[in-house]
């Protein structure tokens, strides 16, 4: 596949929104469930942006970041959308969490 470098970036972007806009319409899938099966979560993907913005030089918060990933601040969402998983607040398969 032969694309040139800005063209690969605006796909990826392209690509990154379109799973952030997913994820926003999918508050039934718990952050919980993301790290069991695919082992990153919102939370990881909000940290990878804010690592990168940070990279670049940009001042980005963590809320800042969590907001644009959630479309809403990170508490209202966790008040909205997470629940208790079964068990206990803290089931885990034993797979860390790496961000």
């Amino acid at each position: 596949m032969d694309i040139d470098d800005k063209t690969r970036t605006e796909l990826e972007a392209a690509v990154f929104r379109r799973l952030v806009e997913h994820l926003r319409q999918r508050p039934d899938v718990q952050n919980l469930d993301l790290m069991n099966l695919a082992g990153f979560c919102r939370n990881c993907l909000s940290n990878w942006f804010e690592d990168a913005a940070k990279g670049r030089g940009l001042d980005v918060t963590r809320d800042q970041a969590r907001h644009m990933v959630y479309g809403m601040p990170y508490e209202e969402w966790k008040a909205r959308h997470q629940h208790e998983a079964p068990g206990g607040p803290d089931r885990s398969s034993g797979k860390s969490h790496k961000h």
